[in-house]
C-alpha cells in the first residue's frame, strides 16, 4: 500500500519559490514540504474559499482556543489568551523587535551556524552580530556555555536570538541546556527571543521542550514564535504567533509590528491554523514518522556509498546537515559544483556563518523516490 507521502506532487510552474528552477533541477533546498497539507486542512480552505468574500480578517476566539488547547495538550505549557500576538509571519516579526528591543549599533547574540536570516534582521536593522559558536566535536554540536557567558556579559547585549530546534544543525536543545541558557540570560540582563517555528517536527528520542515554559523568569524575559507553516506546509498562507506573557513587552511588540504592518492576516491562514491544531495531530505524527524514516535512508546511504561525509544526527527539523570539509572546497563551489554538474539545489553552508563553511544543507522533506534521485546525483558529484 502506497504511503501518503510517497505520492509525488507536482510543484513546478505554480510559482513556487522552491520549484521555480529549470525542468531538468532537483530542488532540495528551500524549507517547505513536498507534501500536501493535511486533507482535514486542505478542506477549511477549501470551504472558506467556497464563501466568496475574502475581506480584512479578524481573530476569532476559536482561533485563540486552538492554539492554547495545543500547547497545553501537546506541550504542557498553558497560555493566556492575552499573551498572543497574531502576525503575518515569523522573520518580519523577528525584524521588528529587534528593532524595537534595542537600538543602533547595540550586539545581538547568535549561536552559529545558525539560521541564516537572522544576520538579516540584526544587520538591517544596524544593529551587531556577537557569535557564540556552536562547539563541533566528533560529528555532533555542544553549546559552548563558556563562551556564552561571555559574549553575553558584554554591556552591549541586550538581546539573544534562541532557534530550537536548531537550523540548520539539527540539534533540539535539550530542558537543562535551555535553562543554562536562560540563567546566562538572566544573569547578564540578556532579553531571549525564541524561534521555535520547527517544534513540532522533534523525532523519537528527542523532546521539544518550550523555553518559556522553564520558569516563570524565562517566561517574563522572553518572547517566542512559533507557527504551523513548517509542519503543516503553511507558509505561504503567512500567519505565525507571538507568545508575551509581559504586557510592557507586549505594548512594545505591538507597536513594532503595527509600525511595520506585519500585524495583519488572511483568511485562508487562520482556517488552515485552526484546522491544523483541532485535527492534524494524528497527520502530523504519519508525517513524522516519514520525515526520520528519509533521514535513516540518507544515514544508511553516506554510510555506504560517502562514509567520509559525516552527517549530523537530526533530533528536529527535516533539514540534514552534512561536512563535506573532506573536500577542501568551499561551500559555495561545492553547491556550484551540484548545481552544474547534476542540477541538484542544496543550501551552502557559509550562508549560515563562518563555522558553516564546508557543510551543506539538504531538504529530505520530499516523496523517496525523489530523495533517492537527489542522493544519487549528489553521489555523482561528491565522488568525481
Amino acid at each position: 500500500m502506497e504511503n501518503l507521502f510517497d505520492k509525488p506532487v507536482k510543484r513546478r510552474g505554480t510559482g513556487s519559490l522552491k520549484w521555480d528552477v529549470a525542468e531538468n533541477e532537483l530542488p532540495m533546498w528551500v524549507a517547505d514540504l513536498d507534501f500536501e497539507p493535511a486533507p482535514l486542512v486542505k478542506e477549511a480552505i477549501l470551504k472558506r474559499a467556497e464563501h466568496g468574500v475574502f475581506g480584512y480578517t479578524d481573530i476569532t476566539p476559536e482561533w485563540y482556543s486552538a492554539y492554547q488547547s495545543w500547547w497545553k495538550d501537546r506541550h504542557g505549557f498553558e497560555m493566556e489568551k492575552e499573551w498572543l500576538i497574531f502576525t503575518t509571519g515569523v522573520v518580519p516579526a523577528i525584524s521588528s523587535i529587534v528593532r524595537k528591543m534595542t537600538t543602533v549599533a547595540e550586539n545581538v547574540v547568535v549561536m552559529t551556524p545558525v539560521y541564516n536570516i537572522f544576520f538579516n534582521s540584526i544587520l538591517n536593522n544596524g544593529r551587531n552580530v556577537l557569535e557564540s559558536r556552536l562547539k563541533y566535536e566528533n560529528g555532533a554540536y555542544q553549546i559552548d556555555f563558556d563562551d556564552l557567558e561571555k559574549k553575553t556579559s558584554d554591556p552591549k547585549v541586550k538581546l539573544m536570538l534562541l532557534c530550537n530546534p536548531h537550523n540548520p544543525v539539527g540539534r533540539v536543545w535539550s530542558k537543562q541546556e535551555l535553562r543554562q541558557i536562560g540563567e546566562i540570560c538572566i544573569r547578564n540582563n540578556v532579553f531571549v527571543i525564541a524561534d521555535e517555528i520547527h517544534c513540532e517536527l522533534v523525532f523519537l528520542g528527542h523532546e521539544y521542550t518550550p523555553f518559556a515554559s522553564i520558569s516563570e523568569e524565562f517566561l517574563m524575559n522572553s518572547v517566542t514564535f512559533v507557527s504551523p507553516s513548517k509542519a503543516f506546509n503553511l507558509a505561504g498562507l503567512q500567519i505565525a504567533n507571538i507568545i508575551s506573557a509581559d504586557a510592557n513587552v507586549r505594548v512594545r511588540i505591538d507597536k513594532a509590528i503595527n509600525i511595520n504592518e506585519v500585524c495583519d492576516v488572511n483568511p485562508f491562514g487562520v482556517e488552515a491554523l485552526m484546522a491544523a491544531y483541532n485535527e492534524g495531530e494524528e497527520w502530523l505524527e504519519e508525517l513524522k514518522i516519514y520525515l526520520f524514516a528519509n533521514y535513516i535512508y540518507l544515514k544508511g546511504y553516506f554510510d555506504e556509498y560517502l562514509p567520509e561525509f559525516p552527517v549530523m544526527m537530526l533530533e528536529g527539523t527535516y533539514l540534514v546537515w552534512v561536512d563535506c570539509s573532506v573536500l577542501n572546497q568551499t561551500s559555495a563551489e561545492i553547491v556550484k559544483d551540484l548545481l552544474k554538474k547534476e542540477k541538484l539545489w542544496v543550501n551552502e553552508g557559509s550562508l549560515y556563518g563562518e563555522t558553516g563553511e564546508g557543510f551543506i544543507r539538504i531538504n529530505i522533506a520530499c516523496p523517496r523516490q525523489r530523495l533517492i534521485e537527489g542522493l544519487n546525483r549528489l553521489k555523482r558529484v561528491l565522488k568525481s
